[in-house]
């Protein structure tokens, strides 16, 4: 028999999930941003790829986020 979660435990473990998934679009995106300050002409194409990845993964924890739970003003 699985056991049931209050609607706050749910709610702590989704944000150690969120706050995982937001720490790592930022590194990505931190790690291009240095590739292409630091790397040549040729090595540019690379940081920008980190940088899009990095800006994918925050629009996916967006898209989840919005998706989950009813933001309301």
């Amino acid at each position: 028999m699985k056991k049931k979660l209050t609607f706050d435990q749910e709610f702590e473990i989704l944000k150690l999930v969120l706050d995982k998934f937001l720490w790592m679009g930022f590194g990505i995106m931190a790690y291009g941003f240095y590739v292409l300050i630091t790397n040549q002409i040729e090595e540019l194409v690379k940081g920008i790829a980190f940088m899009f990845a990095g800006a994918v993964i925050l629009m996916l924890l967006s898209f989840l986020l919005l998706k989950e739970y009813e933001i309301v003003k």
